[in-house]
């Protein structure tokens, strides 16, 4: 793989990986009611999820979902159903023992699962694949390059956010204000939440 292709890839990971997203949005506020520990669990659940999509792009499968409607349909309407059921909890959670006991719970295997419904991320894994490993001679041994490249992307934006969203607890716990800090927080996260299903729903 040329210098030029590294660059290129880089930088679409950078762009790709640090913008806001249903990821990071929910890294940010996992972390910042429950602590970077109980955060991790999702942190480190993206880009187990990512390296299973990019690895079905890479075999063909990803191609098929995009291509017959019934699939692709199938896949954004339960992308967003998805993140507007978390979006609900989220506007709900107004206390940090609240939202630990009830509000929001995303298991390892639910933010695995989540990148399989985000048609973005699909439509970023294609393009990966189009664009550094289709139809070339090595592609296996470009998918072995390419492949670490983007999960340390994921691994790090998504535990960059965390981070700050450990920064924010305390002070969105702040007793003397009777939890609006944290409850206006969380319905902005529910907020960029909504706004991205809705955005899913138009691509």
């Amino acid at each position: 793989m040329s210098g030029a292709e590294i660059t290129a890839l880089l930088l679409l990971c950078t762009a790709v990986s640090f913008t806001p997203g249903p990821n990071t949005t929910l890294s940010t506020a996992l972390a910042a009611n429950f602590g970077l520990r109980r955060a991790l669990r999702f942190v480190l659940a993206v880009p187990v999820g990512w390296g299973l999509l990019l690895s079905l792009c890479a075999s063909g499968v990803g191609a098929l979902v995009v291509s017959l409607p019934p699939l692709r349909l199938g896949v954004k309407g339960a992308g967003v159903a998805y993140l507007l059921w978390l979006a609900w909890k989220l506007w709900q959670a107004h206390q940090l023992s609240q939202a630990n006991a009830r509000q929001l719970n995303v298991s390892f295997s639910q933010g695995v699962m989540l990148q399989f419904l985000n048609i973005k991320a699909w439509m970023l894994a294609l393009t990966v694949v189009a664009g550094w490993l289709a139809g070339r001679a090595d592609l296996w041994a470009r998918f072995a390059l390419v492949l670490p490249v983007l999960l340390a992307f994921a691994l790090a934006s998504n535990l960059s956010y965390a981070l700050v969203g450990t920064l924010l607890r305390q002070w969105l716990a702040d007793p003397e204000h009777g939890g609006r800090r944290l409850r206006w927080f969380n319905r902005c996260m529910a907020a960029v939440l909504v706004a991205t299903a809705l955005w899913m729903a138009t691509v």
